[in-house]
């Protein structure tokens, strides 16, 4: 996936450069750009739908291509590299800097590259922002995120091991990456997974180690052009043939809304709150549930609780056993 500061730079720049260099040819135009030939005519097709109001035949951005070359026809006033307005470029800085924090999104070096070029040529370093962009080290990125990029840029087979929250456990696979999505605070490899001969997404601090492999990513073309499926995280969306929790979480446990997929239903004076979470196992979700102590508690499922309870008792038994034995 090409780094979203990287092509939003090139994406402003190609009008004027396509009218500087009239009848110029894919291959040329891709070496000049530093990018492939697909991915350049992916950013022509983006180009072909932006434009003026009214979006219409003659306010499009428009191109003529003639065997292998390309001239730009009309420019819906992209005479020269654009300059962002203030208030624009603090939208691409905060965008920016967003993504850092979030593993896979973007290439940390490229994108710090960009704010600080952003923020020279607007005057912003140091003003207004947390710091001068300058002088600050890329954050570190992972093997196994800079190898999940690097494998959805070039398009070929990942080899991963995975842990699983649901199961507590992990495990290897052979993926073909399709595309990484960003939901609810947290990135996923959407990708076809040959094990489970479906798409599956992937959490990638949950990524373990990644390695890129010497052959094609090859996802079958209906799941890529289905676009992500992340109704699960969705509680208004999600599969209504899935269960849903109603758990009431205690101030200590706010935490948890940081890094599970909850809804609050309600707030109480005391802190705590009334919150749903849609889950696919009872078993898993009664670990979950008992991983938290006394600070979380099930509200309903009636069934869900008498299996949080049972396992609870049941603990607790073993625990005596064992001190008892002990003494």
């Amino acid at each position: 996936m090409t780094p979203v500061s990287t092509r939003l730079v090139r994406l402003l720049n190609m009008v004027p450069y396509f009218q500087a260099n009239p009848r110029i040819t894919y291959a040329e135009a891709a070496a000049d750009l530093g990018v492939s030939v697909n991915q350049l005519r992916d950013d022509l097709n983006q180009l072909w739908m932006c434009g003026l109001p009214g979006y219409g035949p003659g306010d499009l951005i428009d191109f003529e291509f003639s065997g292998d070359t390309i001239e730009v026809t009309f420019t819906a006033g992209i005479d020269r590299p654009l300059r962002l307005t203030s208030p624009e470029a603090t939208g691409v800085l905060v965008a920016l800097r967003a993504l850092l924090d979030v593993p896979g999104m973007v290439d940390p070096e490229a994108a710090r590259s960009a704010i600080a070029k952003i923020e020279s040529a607007t005057g912003k370093a140091g003003h207004g922002m947390e710091g001068g962009a300058v002088d600050e080290p890329a954050p570190a990125e992972s093997e196994a995120a800079a190898a999940v990029r690097t494998a959805v840029r070039t398009d070929r087979a990942l080899a991963i091991d995975y842990y699983s929250a649901s199961h507590d456990a992990l495990s290897s696979r052979v993926v073909d990456p399709i595309r990484v999505v960003l939901v609810a605070d947290h990135s996923y490899l959407e990708a076809w997974c040959r094990t489970a001969e479906g798409v599956r997404l992937f959490r990638l601090d949950r990524i373990v180690d990644a390695r890129v492999l010497d052959e094609p990513s090859v996802p079958p073309p209906p799941a890529v052009q289905a676009g992500p499926d992340t109704s699960l995280f969705d509680p208004d969306t999600a599969d209504p043939s899935l269960p849903t929790a109603t758990l009431i979480v205690e101030r200590s446990a706010a935490w948890m809304f940081d890094y599970y997929p909850l809804r609050v239903v309600r707030e109480f004076p005391d802190g705590s709150c009334e919150a749903t979470m849609t889950y696919a196992s009872d078993q898993w979700m009664a670990r979950f549930v008992l991983g938290f102590g006394s600070a979380v508690r099930v509200r309903e499922p009636e069934q869900l609780a008498d299996r949080v309870r049972q396992a609870a008792v049941a603990a607790l038994d073993a625990y005596r056993v064992g001190t008892s034995q002990n003494e």
